[in-house]
C-alpha cells in the first residue's frame, strides 16, 4: 500500500472536515449521512460501519446504516436511497451489489443535492457516482495473480485453475477481481469488461459463491466435479477461501492445492498465517469509510466534492499482498504485519 498517498488524501479530507467541525455549517443545521452496504454480516462491511460510526460522532454527523439481506440484494439497496432521500441526507456512501442497476436510483439522489460516493465497488459506469473511494481492484487481483505464478513457477504452465467469483450479475468489483488475477497468471484475457470469455485450457470453470462460506464450499465441489486435478482455486473474497478450503479438505486435498484470495480481513490474513490461504491482498474498508465520512463533511460545509487519485477515475485507499512465502519479484508483508494493518 502506498501508505504517503493514503495519508495525503486523508490529511486533505480532514482539513476541509475540520473546517465543518469549527463552524463551515451552522450547528442548527443537522448534516445527515447514509452508509448503505452489501450486507450486514461480511466481516468487511462490519468494519467499514464501525469506521463511519467512529468518524461520524467525532464529526457530529448523523449516520444511518442500510444494507441488503444478502450479497446481489438491489431492491433493499434501492429501498434504502429512497429513505435517505427522504430523510434530507446530504451525503450516501455505497457499496452496490447490482453496479448497473442501482444507477437510476444514485441519480435520483443525486438530483436532489445529495453526494453519492461509492465505496469499494465502482458503478457501472463509474461516473454515476460523484466519487468513488476503492482498493484498485484489479491491482488487487493481479498482486495475488504474479504471486501464484511465481510460487507455482514452472508447474504454473500445467495449472488447473478453479475460478470462484462472486454473482452472475457480474458486479465490477467481481470482474476487476478476477481478471486482475488472470491477467497476473499470465492469461489472455477476452473481453476485460466481464469474466468466463477466456479461452486458456487451464481455467476449469468459473462458478459463483456470493461471497460467502457456503457458496464457497459449493462452487468448489462443482469445479471439482469438473475436475478433481484442481490445483489453483482463485477467490473472490475470504468467506469464499474458506469454503473452498473445506470442500478440498473433505476429499483429502487441502494440502496440495493453492488458494488465493483478496480482502485482508483479520480472519483471512489469520487464514494465511494458519496455511490455509497460500497469500491475500489486504484493503482498507474502515479508511474508505472514514474517508467518505469527512467527504460528506467537506461537502456539507462548503460544496467540495473529492478528487480522484492522479491517473485514476477513482480515490485508490491501496492494497497490500500478505503472505508468509514471499515470492520474487512481488511485493509483500508478512502476516505478523497484515494482522497489526487488517481492514485499518
Amino acid at each position: 500500500m502506498n501508505l504517503t498517498v493514503k495519508t495525503m488524501l486523508r490529511l486533505s479530507l480532514a482539513a476541509s472536515a475540520l473546517a465543518f467541525a469549527a463552524g463551515g455549517v451552522q450547528a442548527q443545521d443537522a448534516v445527515n449521512a447514509c452508509l448503505i452496504t452489501k450486507t450486514d454480516t461480511n466481516p468487511f462491511f462490519v468494519k467499514m460501519k464501525e469506521g463511519a460510526t467512529a468518524k461520524a460522532e467525532e464529526l457530529g454527523i448523523e449516520l444511518k446504516s442500510y444494507a441488503g439481506q444478502v450479497d446481489g440484494d438491489n431492491e433493499a439497496q434501492v429501498a434504502a436511497i429512497e429513505a435517505c432521500i427522504a430523510d434530507g441526507a446530504k451525503g450516501i456512501m455505497l457499496t452496490a451489489s447490482d453496479t448497473a442497476a442501482i444507477v437510476d436510483s444514485v441519480t435520483a439522489a443525486r438530483d436532489a443535492g445529495i453526494l453519492v460516493i461509492a465505496l469499494d465497488t465502482p458503478l457501472d459506469p463509474i461516473d454515476a457516482a460523484d466519487a468513488t473511494f476503492a482498493t484498485d481492484n484489479f491491482a488487487a487481483g493481479e498482486l495475488i495473480g504474479k504471486w501464484a505464478a511465481a510460487t507455482m513457477g514452472a508447474e504454473a504452465a500445467n495449472a488447473k485453475i478453479a475460478m470462484l467469483d462472486l454473482a452472475i450479475s457480474q458486479p465490477s468489483v467481481d470482474v476487476l477481481r478476477d481478471q486482475g488475477f488472470l491477467q497476473g497468471f499470465g492469461i489472455e484475457l477476452g473481453d476485460p469488461n466481464k469474466w468466463g470469455d477466456e479461452e486458456d485450457p487451464r481455467i476449469v470453470g468459473h462458478e459463483v459463491t456470493a461471497g460467502n462460506e457456503e457458496g464457497g464450499l459449493t462452487a468448489m465441489e462443482a469445479l471439482l466435479a469438473t475436475d478433481p486435478d484442481i490445483n489453483l482455486v482463485y477467490t473472490i473474497n475470504e468467506p469464499a477461501a474458506a469454503g473452498a478450503y473445506e470442500a478440498l479438505k473433505a476429499v483429502g486435498r487441502e494440502n496440495d492445492v493453492l488458494i488465493v484470495s483478496i480482502d485482508g480481513g483479520c480472519p483471512g490474513v489469520q487464514n494465511v498465517k494458519d496455511g490455509i490461504i497460500g497469500a491475500t491482498s489486504q484493503q482498507y474498508p474502515l479508511a474508505m469509510a472514514s474517508m467518505g465520512i469527512e467527504a460528506i463533511a467537506a461537502f456539507a460545509a462548503d460544496g467540495t466534492k473529492p478528487a480522484a487519485s492522479e491517473g485514476k477515475d477513482f480515490t485508490d485507499t491501496g492494497v497490500t499482498l500478505i503472505t508468509d512465502k514471499p515470492a520474487e519479484g512481488v511485493e509483500s508483508i508478512d502476516t505478523a504485519k497484515g494482522l497489526e494493518m487488517c481492514w485499518g
